[in-house]
């Protein structure tokens, strides 16, 4: 097993871990439960994220587990959100829509329904000042665009708008590794889900050769999946829980092999990579029990 350090979409990880500073981002994600399952949702959509996850739930998982705690507040008006934003800096506020984060070079300047998470370091009279992890510290955004993103109108991952974390506070000491050692029954709970079944839908779209989903994977999806695999080996095996870690490793090692296929349109062996990575779910659950 070796340590991935680079580019990622772990934007929610990424963002607590400024939020409470001590903590290593991809035990945030491991301890977060992204790495136990794979889904598709309701939208058609596949993700190497349990069935019913998302991260928002993740998120409050991860802060009680790391011994913090912190005040959550959403919905009201744009004046109320922003009023509550602005008597509450620095704070984790997400999700936005990240197709209207138009300080990044690439944003359509639309909502287009992903979901981001930042830290919102300072609003001034015109603008909202953030870092975004997606690569941009101390961005800004004037204050009705960026409420506009927050509102997260197209955004169905998570219900509600104007989500604000705020008031981080540690309640009591407790190590990563405690944390992760107190995380596996909720692995186990989400890997108890049927995602087997959710890889082997997504390889019948790639077997159809639905080309949406093949870009969705290759662009996104895919390489997330195999990022939170790999840091779920790297730390189970921390807590000396080997031979999950195993299992995750060997998971990560196949998912990654499928990016080559996805960018040559490779339709079928795609497919197949697929079908053949799904039963490793089941047995990722074994060998946590």
């Amino acid at each position: 097993m070796t340590s991935y350090v680079g580019s990622g979409a772990y934007c929610y990880a990424n963002s607590l871990a400024m939020m409470i500073r001590d903590v290593p981002m991809t035990a945030i994600e491991v301890l977060t439960g992204s790495p136990f399952g794979a889904q598709v949702e309701d939208t058609g959509l596949p993700w190497f994220d349990p069935p019913g996850w998302q991260p928002d739930l993740g998120l409050d998982r991860a802060i009680e587990l790391l011994g913090w705690t912190c005040t959550r507040t959403s919905g009201g008006s744009a004046d109320e959100a922003l009023a509550r934003l602005s008597s509450s800096t620095p704070a984790l506020v997400g999700p936005v829509d990240v197709g209207l984060l138009t300080h990044q070079p690439w944003s359509p300047g639309k909502a287009v329904g992903g979901d981001h998470w930042v830290v919102v370091t300072e609003v001034t009279d015109d603008a909202v000042v953030f870092h975004d992890p997606d690569g941009f510290p101390y961005a800004t955004l004037p204050i009705p665009q960026f409420l506009e993103a927050w509102r997260a109108d197209e955004v169905t991952s998570v219900e509600g708008s104007y989500i604000l974390r705020t008031d981080f506070e540690r309640r009591q000491q407790v190590s990563v590794e405690d944390a992760l050692r107190a995380s596996l029954p909720y692995a186990r709970e989400w890997l108890s889900r049927d995602s087997q079944q959710a890889i082997e839908q997504t390889a019948a779209q790639l077997a159809a050769e639905d080309d949406g989903i093949r870009g969705h994977l290759a662009h996104l999806a895919g390489p997330s999946g195999v990022r939170r695999l790999n840091d779920a080996s790297i730390w189970l095996a921390a807590i000396d829980q080997h031979e999950a870690a195993t299992v995750a490793a060997d998971l990560a090692h196949q998912l990654g092999s499928l990016q080559f296929a996805l960018t040559s349109r490779q339709f079928a062996q795609a497919a197949g990579i697929l079908t053949e990575l799904a039963p490793g779910y089941p047995k990722f659950r074994a060998a946590l029990a």
